[in-house]
């Protein structure tokens, strides 16, 4: 039983021009899945954009965040994941209407397109859009990589259950950029090697136990592994910055009407209540507030 579920292994091969990451999920995923409560269908996608976004945010070689987005016209109107150089993901997905119980992408999302937002702390943002035109989010992303990077990529991106838990788990292969010569016949001999991989050793193995098993006739250089977590970003504070948006006189309405306002957090499933004291108190400190000048 591994010791730790929630971490993401970078790896270099000695003798080729290739990387590789390895992700595996437990407590990440289950806290956002279980938020919601959602549906078999919806946890899988949004477990699969857990493992693609955990992917994608260890190849940023700078501080900032990617947003890995589903949309589109299907039962699944939407399905996002947010990570950032930290690891430190975060996810929600919108559905209505019946799902269909073929787990297919298309038939989930419909008609649609994957969104790739990075965004760095220092810099200009990027975001690239690819349609939905591969059976699985993998070949999706797989487009993604030969359309902005021309860098040969390969992700196998698995999720299901382990000892009764939801787990998700992934791989990226990848060439290094600045190939001196084709160097694919290398690429395809990883590709074949990782391709063997089961569900099983991805979700119930060490990481080291896996690299092993799958390139043991390999040079293989394994890096320190980096902790994933869930990590969302609202407070009560992000709440009262929301309500002094609107009048005062509006938010004391809706608390007369209703008792209180409530908030609620989709990602964490997090509860806010504001009662009429609280909604006094906010606005009397609020700035340009003429309670608190002084005379």
């Amino acid at each position: 039983m591994m010791s730790n579920q929630d971490l993401l292994y970078r790896y270099l091969f000695e003798e080729y021009e290739v990387r590789g990451e390895l992700v595996q999920l437990d407590r990440t995923y289950r806290h956002i899945v279980e938020a919601q409560n959602y549906p078999v269908q919806v946890q899988k996608l949004l477990g699969e954009l857990l493992v693609a976004t955990s992917l994608l945010t260890a190849t940023l070689k700078f501080e900032g965040s990617i947003t890995v987005q589903l949309q589109g016209d299907g039962p699944v109107r939407l399905a996002v994941i947010n990570g950032d150089h930290n690891q430190q993901l975060r996810g929600v997905a919108r559905y209505e209407g019946e799902l269909p119980s073929d787990g297919k992408l298309q038939s989930l999302v419909g008609n649609g397109q994957l969104v790739i937002t990075i965004s760095p702390e220092q810099g200009e943002r990027y975001q690239g859009i690819i349609a939905l035109e591969a059976d699985t989010l993998a070949g999706c992303l797989e487009q993604y990589f030969a359309q902005s990077e021309q860098l040969a990529t390969k992700l196998w991106i698995r999720t299901g259950h382990h000892e009764g838990q939801p787990r998700a788990a992934g791989i990226l292969l990848q060439e290094l950029p600045a190939q001196s010569e084709d160097h694919s016949a290398d690429f395809e001999h990883l590709e074949q090697l990782t391709s063997t991989i089961k569900d099983e050793e991805l979700f119930g193995l060490e990481a080291e136990e896996i690299l092993y098993r799958l390139y043991h006739q390999d040079k293989v250089r394994v890096f320190d592994p980096q902790a994933i977590e869930f990590r969302c970003t609202c407070s009560r504070a992000r709440c009262e910055g929301a309500l002094l948006q609107i009048e005062k006189e509006e938010a004391v309405a809706m608390v007369q009407e209703l008792g209180k306002i409530d908030m609620h957090c989709d990602y964490c499933g997090a509860e806010y209540q504001f009662d009429g004291i609280d909604i006094e108190t906010l606005f009397s400190r609020a700035p340009g507030n003429d309670a608190n000048k002084l005379h």
